[in-house]
């Protein structure tokens, strides 16, 4: 698993593709994937030295999971995005696990 990551300090000549052309929805034998929203309330104001910390922290965290297989930062919207292989009980394990490296790190809604 690969973060993206969308500074808003970057100037881009081309446009990104929209998440939605980009978040894969099913795995290969067709069971679909789970996603969910993080809010990162303030992150677009911190000093660069400080977002790449939490970037870190965030793909360390992300990183450990198996069940990730997409994760989306928009640091000029404060949100992660993060699709996985649906598990019971995952997502607030993963949430705990994100708010030990990112405290200010709110869950927004997943399905």
């Amino acid at each position: 698993m690969k973060m993206t990551v969308r500074s808003p300090s970057r100037a881009t000549i081309e446009p990104t593709q929209p998440l939605y052309q980009r978040v894969p929805t099913r795995a290969e034998d067709g069971s679909p994937y789970s996603d969910f929203m993080v809010l990162i309330p303030g992150i677009r104001e911190l000093p660069e030295a400080e977002i790449a910390e939490r970037v870190s922290g965030l793909q360390a965290v992300l990183g450990r999971y198996r069940q990730v297989v997409f994760a989306d930062l928009n640091i000029r919207l404060n949100l992660l995005w993060v699709t996985l292989i649906p598990e019971r009980g995952l997502i607030p394990d993963l949430m705990g696990a994100l708010r030990q490296k990112v405290p200010e790190a709110r869950l927004v809604g997943h399905e």
